[in-house]
């Protein structure tokens, strides 16, 4: 088994980022965990997570009184839910930021 553990920035002040964690047997991606994370306050903070803890895939919306939403996500492969998790945390991250502020703020 295979674990392999990187950070990706997406903007160029490095406030946004994700870390995902990719764990394959046989050559075959059998676990991931994809999150993107904030910089608040100098800490970092998990905003958004898709991973398959509890036995299958979904997405976790965290709010900031650690309550999460959990939605479960179905793909073909770990492989099309890795590419999917990564696009979307590009396409919206200010998205998720900005919502996860606003109830910071309440």
């Amino acid at each position: 088994m295979g674990k392999k553990e990187f950070i990706k920035y997406l903007d160029k002040f490095s406030n946004e980022r994700v870390r995902i964690r990719i764990t394959v047997e046989n050559g075959k991606v059998v676990d991931i965990v994809v999150q993107y994370e904030t910089l608040i306050e100098g800490k970092w903070v998990a905003i958004v997570r898709y991973d398959c803890a509890h036995g299958f895939l979904h997405r976790d919306v965290i709010y900031p009184n650690g309550d999460k939403e959990k939605q479960v996500i179905e793909f073909d492969s770990l492989e099309v839910a890795l590419t999917y998790a990564e696009q979307d945390f590009k396409d919206r991250w200010e998205f998720y930021k900005n919502r996860y502020l606003k109830k910071l703020k309440k």
